[in-house]
């Protein structure tokens, strides 16, 4: 059992096409560990077990009438879960919204179909922030979602869910959506390795909200898994155009084995920045940058001034990017008004929560500034020029995830702009990995990202895995789980 629990997908999927492991015996053991872990986190808020049963059968007699591992498809039997945003027919599909508890997706994304046709099979769907865009995972329709490693702590957003389940070992991985931060901060904050890929690498098709424009190019659907090894396997299955949204381009998807880390410069982050990034943080930075030479690489670095502008420069172009606006996704046909949904909260009276009617407030409060925005889309063009230049085909850039290790539940609303560290490569477009590295004396995971220009998505990957050579990486959560307030460590 443990070691289907503890294995990469990459493992698990080439168990399963050599017949070592049933994709029956698969999913079991994961479905008996949702079990087992999830009415603490309550990271998975709709089943398909019975579904995926029959899939798993199905795939079963596949894989015992074939003569060939090649034959058979290359996620054979991976049990996975998607974030609530991502339609899967049957599969409720609210956003955390009140209004809308009772929908349910009458199709599959286009991301859901490919996974299917890869051989992995869906078992849940995730819980969510009420609307998405928020770094904490609650919202009156399902609750709170725990940090597998302390359930006082938040796992982040808006891909909580995700990254709460593939850190306590649920699923072999996970589908999220990242816009500002929402596959990386999970990943971060619950120990997992999490990719936001390439901006038009992966077809949105099948959202809710549907991204429209360019924001279609800063929101990128991508996987929450155990290893880095298993990124690039599940990439290749999502990316490429669909015939339907018409912003994706093919992206040549490179190997890690092409990569000589020999060749490849990393540059880290020094120097007083725009928001204040803990000690822990820093320290993993210096580390990671220290292991890297130590493999090989050249290392230089980049003043934290550079990007100074970030949360600026990322308002903006999300705010001229086409999308809908925030009051209407929280409302529907009556769009919410923030200050007098505010004070129903006060009261006690609102069905919204308070990180999603602060988001609304700020979209109503810098709407007159609009001519700044302009300015700001521009200056963020020239950072993304400036920055590919400076990294090249073979350059990185390590970067905080966020500014500490996960907080405990809440707290965001303190340090609303924290998410910048993520935020700010979304609408740059550039791919981003963010892979644990160390813990904390408090037992809590501690993660940087690391990023490269467009398309490198396999240079972030490559310089992850050998992250993960020198510190170890992902490791197990949940077995916290068995008490609410007090941590049992197996280790």
């Amino acid at each position: 059992m443990h070691e289907l629990l503890d294995a990469s997908a990459v493992t698990l999927a080439r168990w399963v096409r050599q017949k070592r492991v049933s994709p029956v015996e698969l999913l079991e053991a994961h479905v008996a560990r949702i079990a087992a872990v999830n009415p603490a986190i309550n990271a998975v808020i709709a089943e398909r077990f019975d579904l995926a049963r029959a899939e798993a059968r199905a795939l079963e007699r596949r894989i015992l009438r074939s003569t060939s591992e090649d034959e058979l498809p290359p996620l054979a039997g991976l049990p996975y879960t998607a974030k609530e945003y991502i339609a899967a027919a049957g599969m409720p599909l609210s956003a955390g919204i009140w209004s809308r508890r009772h929908v349910r997706a009458d199709s599959d994304a286009e991301c859901v179909r490919r996974l299917a046709a890869a051989g992995a099979l869906l078992v849940g769907i995730t819980n969510v922030p009420e609307g998405g865009l928020w770094m904490e995972t609650y919202n009156d329709v399902y609750g709170r979602t725990n940090n597998p490693w302390d359930l006082r702590r938040t796992a982040g957003g808006s891909s909580g869910g995700e990254g709460a389940i593939v850190a306590a070992a649920g699923v072999a991985f996970g589908l999220g959506a990242d816009v500002g931060g929402s596959i990386r901060i999970p990943a971060a904050f619950c120990g997992c390795v999490g990719h936001k890929p390439t901006g038009r690498m992966v077809p949105n098709t099948g959202f809710w909200p549907h991204p429209t424009g360019e924001l279609s190019a800063y929101l990128v659907c991508g996987p929450l898994v155990r290893r880095a090894e298993d990124v690039l396997p599940i990439l290749r299955v999502l990316a490429g155009p669909d015939g339907v949204d018409p912003i994706v381009q093919t992206w040549p998807i490179g190997h890690c084995e092409d990569i000589d880390l020999r060749d490849v410069t990393v540059y880290s982050m020094s120097g007083p920045s725009q928001i204040w990034v803990r000690a822990p943080m820093l320290r993993a930075i210096d580390r990671s940058a220290d292991a890297l030479q130590q493999a090989g690489c050249k290392v230089g670095h980049v003043g934290a001034r550079r990007l100074k502008d970030a949360f600026p420069i990322w308002s903006a172009m999300m705010s001229l990017a086409g999308g809908p606006d925030y009051a209407g996704v929280l409302g529907g046909e009556r769009p919410v008004e923030p200050f007098r949904e505010l004070a129903r909260l006060a009261l006690g009276r609102s069905r919204h929560t308070l990180p999603a009617l602060l988001v609304v407030a700020l979209e109503v409060l810098t709407a007159p500034f609009g001519g700044r925005k302009q300015q700001l889309v521009a200056a963020g063009k020239a950072l993304q020029a400036e920055l590919e230049q400076l990294l090249g085909d073979r350059g990185v850039l390590l970067f905080p995830s966020y500014s500490r290790p996960a907080p405990r539940h809440g707290m965001p609303l303190l340090t609303p702009f924290d998410f910048v560290c993520t935020g700010l490569f979304n609408v740059l477009e550039f791919p981003a990995t963010a892979v644990p590295v160390a813990f904390t004396a408090d037992g809590l995971p501690v993660s940087i990202q690391v990023v490269a220009r467009r398309g490198n998505d396999h240079l972030t990957v490559a310089v992850a895995q050998a992250l993960e050579r020198a510190f170890g990486g992902w490791r197990r959560a949940g077995d916290c789980v068995r008490c609410a307030w007090r941590r049992i460590w197996p280790w």
